[in-house]
Formats: structure tokens, sequence, C-alpha cells
């Protein structure tokens, strides 16, 4: 005959299990949203030359992202391990969902749904239906999935202000965490969807630009040649996103302004007209804080 599992069960526990059930990987996290457990190399000495970081090949627990697991006995151990847990938190960019969290912050004012509106106007694409998680400073989560193969990093503000991405080597606070500040939840009426897959325009805004080839043609001046560079080699259908994506790293970069009239130039050979460069830099100055 079957038997249950009975060991005593924390609020935190029981919330990663459902979230394990699901496919997602977990790991305990404290009251500050920080994994629960120590490194336990913290200790350790340090050898020269310093080797590469141990990401859970000692066999010890402690090594944050990298002890996430959707397996439930595992889960019990990380989390006897932490008896201390409130909250646990979810891997990013593993299978099957590899997921991507899209964090709308409202920290100093700063309307990052209205950003991620823009951007959505700026570049034709539409969030569909997905889970969404409240978090208690009056945030959101959103619940993207990727495709297999494709790492998508982590940022914080650099697709727009008050925008972080959690991707590969990341995780996402699942809802039922209690933290310091209050409880996550999941929105009303998204509960019971599955994370819906990332429009393709977007996932190349979150994307690092690819390296351009040797020998390409090189624009004139010293600040920005690779963001000018990256501009002439977009294809039809990817020009807008190329000309943003390159203003929007000039403006963070400090040198935005002087690099106008380059991207425009380049932007114009690529089949866009002046007036359409014009606008695209000047959504790319303000949403990384700039007055075009």
């Amino acid at each position: 005959m079957a038997t249950t599992d009975r060991r005593p069960t924390t609020p935190a526990l029981a919330h990663a299990l459902s979230a394990a059930a699901r496919g997602l990987a977990v790991i305990p996290l404290s009251r500050t949203k920080l994994p629960a457990l120590r490194s336990p190399h913290r200790q350790d000495p340090v050898p020269t030359p310093s080797p590469a970081p141990c990401h859970g090949e000692c066999g010890r627990l402690g090594h944050g992202v990298h002890d996430a697991s959707a397996d439930p006995a595992r889960i019990r151990e990380l989390f006897a391990a932490a008896p201390w847990a409130t909250g646990y938190g979810i891997a990013c960019g593993l299978p099957p969902h590899h997921l991507i969290g899209i964090d709308l912050d409202t920290k100093a004012g700063t309307d990052s749904s209205a950003a991620l509106r823009e951007l959505a106007l700026r570049h034709l694409f539409t969030i569909p239906p997905t889970v969404v998680v409240l978090t208690p400073g009056g945030g959101r989560h959103l619940w993207l999935t990727g495709p297999p193969g494709v790492a998508v990093p982590n940022s914080a503000g650099r697709l727009a202000p008050g925008i972080d991405v959690r991707g590969a080597g990341g995780y996402l606070v699942g809802p039922g965490s209690r933290t310091r500040h209050g409880t996550y939840a999941t929105a009303p009426g998204t509960a019971h969807l599955v994370p819906a897959p990332c429009p393709r325009t977007l996932l190349r805004l979150l994307l690092p630009p690819p390296r351009t080839h040797r020998g390409a043609l090189r624009p004139p001046g010293s600040h920005g040649q690779g963001l000018v560079q990256f501009v002439l080699g977009a294809h039809e259908g990817e020009r807008n996103t190329r000309l943003f994506w390159a203003a929007c790293r000039a403006y963070e970069n400090g040198f935005g302004p002087a690099l106008v009239n380059a991207l425009i130039d380049a932007a114009v050979r690529t089949g866009l007209t002046a007036r359409e460069s014009r606008a695209t830099i000047a959504s790319a100055a303000r949403l990384t804080g700039h007055h075009p």
C-alpha cells in the first residue's frame, strides 16, 4: 500500500512544492529575498590563482540558484537545511519552461508599466495573457518563456527605467513567499495560466547584440562605432528595433546626444526615413531618463 509523506510542511515549502509540480525548479529564500542557505565556501581559504567558482560540484548545499530543483525529495532536503525560510525562488532559464521574468518596479516613482507599453507600441508586440505575480511594493512580475538554447541575460533598467529582467542564472520570488515587506501573490485571474511565450520582438530586445564580422564598414568617430555598425547591419523587419536598442545603449553610456546624427545616417542607409529615425531615438532617450 502506498504511503504518504507526513513530514512537517511549512507554508513556504508547501508553495515551493506546488510550483515544482508545475515543472519549476525552486530554492528556499529568507525574508530578505536572498537564498536562505549560505555558501559552504565562505570560510574556505582562497587559493592562488583562484579557481572557477563552485556551482554545487562539491555536493554541499548553499550555491544559490544552482541548488534549484523540481524534485520534491531534493526540495524537502533544501528546506530542512533552512527551516527559517519564509519563501522560495524560482530559477529562470531552466527547462522545461526556460522562464524569463519581466520585473516591473515602482521605486522612485518610475512608471515601468507605461514604459513597457511604450516599448510594445514602438516595436509592435503584445504581451500575451500569462502568469502575473504582485509584489508587496506594488510592482508586478510577468512570467514568459523563452526558446531552448537561448540564454536571456539578467539586467536592471537596460530595457527601460524600472524594468528588470530575470533570465539565465537569476530567479523570481515565488507567489506565497513572505518577506520583510509583505507577501507575494498571484494576480487575480492569472493563477490558472501557464507562462506564455515571449514575443519574438521583445526577445530580440532582451538579448545582447550579435558580434559584427571583421572587415565590416566602420563609421567615423571614436565613440559608439560598434553601435552604429550594429544599426548598419540591420535587415528589413529589424531596422527600427536595432536603432532603438543602439540608441538606448548610447544614452546609457553617456554619449547619446553625440551619436544621434551618426545613428540617423546609419538608419537612413538601411531604409528608414530620417523622421522615423529621430522619433525612435527620441523614444530611446525618454525611456533611459534623458531628454531628446
